[in-house]
């Protein structure tokens, strides 16, 4: 036997919820926080109406190449956010974990401690853990509908040019951080 919510969401996927509405909504509320912050067009409190049709507009043309290129973006995004969740719950339970044997005040004194290149390297580790989820959801398929292999380029090709930027940034780390290591220690002057 079904559950409501189950009849619920079957019903809301009939009628292309999963598929405009939602993403529409969501769309339309980020370009309105991102106008609201940047403050484009003055003061926020001034122009909530510039802002909010800037933002539906921007919204309407987003979710428009969906629907015309005849991408069904139902699955993807349902695949992508969840995914996304759950890599950000493995994030925040590790954060229990530990938290629970380490000693209080420890966020201060690594706050202290830690340079402001950690947080570069933090920022790096969110993006890759990010581009992963992008990946491994089929989310890229949005962006490119034929996906990877439309691009008219071999997958053997594209996996050799990954792995050659991966080691390339990997590299630059590894010198950045000896670099940066020498120079604190004054062996190097630059």
């Amino acid at each position: 036997m079904t559950s409501p919510f189950e009849i619920v969401i079957l019903n809301l996927q009939k009628i292309g919820a999963f598929n405009f509405l939602f993403p529409f909504m969501l769309t339309a509320a980020v370009f309105y926080g991102l106008l609201r912050r940047s403050q484009i067009f003055g003061k926020p409190e001034e122009n909530v109406t510039v802002n909010a049709v800037v933002a539906l507009v921007a919204a309407f043309m987003v979710w428009a190449y969906p629907i015309l290129a005849g991408v069904n973006v139902e699955t993807i995004l349902s695949t992508f956010f969840f995914q996304g969740i759950i890599a950000t719950m493995v994030v925040v339970v590790g954060l229990l974990i530990i938290s629970m044997f380490l000693p209080k005040g420890l966020g201060e004194t690594l706050g202290e401690k830690l340079k402001p290149g950690w947080f570069v390297g933090i920022i790096v580790l969110g993006l890759l853990i990010a581009v992963g989820v992008l990946f491994s959801s089929g989310a890229v398929n949005i962006f490119l509908p034929g996906g990877i292999s439309g691009l008219g380029i071999s997958e053997d090709v594209i996996l050799s040019i990954a792995v050659l930027v991966g080691l390339v940034v990997v590299l630059g780390f590894i010198v950045w951080f000896t670099a940066r290591g020498e120079k604190s220690k004054g062996v190097l002057s630059l």
